[in-house]
């Protein structure tokens, strides 16, 4: 159920494992809002095993960014360096990219597309467990009634499967942050003819403006042609998802007095989407009682838009459960597959939110004390960050200082949480996973030569 990056993924990942797979989606038209997304090394590393980095360099190579800086709000100071191109893929073996949502969606569709048969208009109404013998069943607003063994609800934060997982109707154990968050998407052609711009297309960096109770990113998508932005700030939205139509003169107004570079961003803007913004908490589980229905992506693990990592999220999901059902050989086994999902992804899933949350913190502290702490922490890793990129175009930097920035505030400073967060490979800790847990199943076929009952459907 749906049809986003996460409902795509699930899609590849688990028809090209030999499943039939339905995919129903509410909208009437296919594609994703129009905005950037960062692609990091861990969804990096798997797009390349999709076969799908000579397209992603192709749309992308000239948006690499060089650099993460962080900013003062009002002045521009830069606070904080974190080197991305390079050293990433030095150190995690897979590069840090930007794109826009919409290409990053048409390279998982024509992944997609071979193996799944797309329902559009398609809005699932109600769920039904009640006959096992059968399967579960989705009952869809025409009447249409659709029966599968498995249902994956990858149907974002308002997701219809959750309620029947959960029982709830309303999103569970969500605080809102009483933060909105807003897109804006600008043509770069006049950006090289402004003293005050020019900078932001000549070297692809991502920029972070943080300031009191609010943030702004930037970065450049298809080709240096367009400048992506996001920006966050109290407010009082109406809506979870990216269909509503912004205020700009609401937020001019409330980044009038940053950066003259952000303010010069946004009298250009003529339109902005924006989104609420909710801290949800780990949900107990994301498996229907019946072992016949589970949640992937925003439906059961919902990203702050703070670490970047939305997205990687559900496709990481996706992937460990494409893996798993590969080795399926009867339908008996899905509840016990299902576990394994959940206990694969889980806490992941939820660490990753919580560090989301954290950056949160970090990034809209009040001038004062503690704000004063933070720059100076943030200035000194980048002190260390420089100096490793000088000794880096002689060779690899020598380790000498070990990771003097762990917990530093500028996140990507710190050597540990990159490589908990970039270092993960879905399909090895599968792989790990079932050659030391896997002896109550009796399977040992490979992602390559499944072979399944051509009866087993996913919907």
């Amino acid at each position: 159920v749906g049809c986003g990056l996460g409902g795509l993924a699930a899609a590849y990942a688990l028809g090209r494992a030999g499943h039939s797979i339905v995919v129903v989606e509410s909208s009437p038209s296919i594609g994703e809002v129009g905005a950037g997304i960062q692609v990091c090394p861990n969804l990096s590393r798997i797009l390349t095993k999709w076969g799908l980095m000579h397209k992603l360099k192709s749309i992308a190579e000239r948006d690499k960014p060089t650099w993460f800086t962080f900013h003062r709000y009002d002045t521009g100071e830069v606070l904080g360096m974190s080197r991305l191109e390079g050293k990433l893929d030095r150190d995690h073996g897979a590069p840090w990219y930007v794109v826009h949502r919409a290409d990053l969606y048409d390279m998982l569709f024509a992944k997609a597309s071979p193996y799944m048969d797309l329902r559009m208009e398609s809005k699932v109404v109600s769920l039904h467990f009640e006959q096992p013998s059968i399967g579960p069943c989705a009952i869809l607003q025409t009447g249409e009634v659709i029966f599968a063994d498995l249902i994956v609800g990858a149907d974002g934060i308002n997701s219809v499967v959750r309620n029947y997982v959960t029982g709830q109707t309303e999103i569970p154990l969500s605080v809102p942050t009483g933060d909105l968050a807003y897109r804006v998407v600008l043509p770069t052609r006049t950006f090289v003819d402004d003293p005050q711009l020019r900078h932001l297309v000549d070297e692809p960096r991502i920029r972070c403006w943080i300031g009191p109770g609010r943030h702004v990113v930037g970065y450049c998508i298809r080709n240096r042609k367009e400048y992506n932005i996001v920006l966050v700030k109290p407010g009082d939205g109406h809506s979870y998802s990216w269909t509503v139509e912004g205020n700009l003169e609401e937020i001019r107004d409330g980044f009038h007095e940053w950066d003259p570079c952000v303010q010069k961003l946004l009298s250009r803007a003529e339109s902005v989407l924006e989104s609420k913004l909710l801290i949800c908490k780990p949900l107990k589980t994301w498996i229907h009682s019946s072992g016949r229905a589970v949640l992937l992506g925003d439906s059961c693990h919902p990203m702050l838009p703070y670490r970047a990592q939305g997205s990687a999220m559900a496709i990481e999901d996706a992937v460990v459960l494409g893996n798993l059902f590969s080795r399926i050989s009867d339908n008996s086994q899905i509840p016990d597959l299902l576990k394994a999902y959940e206990g694969l992804r889980h806490a992941r899933a939820s660490a990753t939110q919580a560090a989301s949350a954290r950056n949160r913190s970090v990034y809209h502290l009040p001038d004062g004390l503690e704000q004063e702490k933070r720059d100076a922490a943030m200035k000194l890793a980048m002190e260390e960050e420089l100096l490793n990129y000088e000794w880096s175009k002689d060779g690899d930097p020598p380790s000498v200082f070990g990771n003097r920035n762990r917990d530093n505030p500028n996140a990507w400073s710190d050597k540990n949480k990159n490589a908990e967060q970039f270092d993960y490979d879905p399909d090895t800790v599968v792989d790990e996973w079932w050659a030391s847990e896997s002896n109550g199943f009796q399977m040992d076929q490979s992602l390559e030569s499944v072979e399944v009952d051509s009866k087993f459907q996913a919907r």
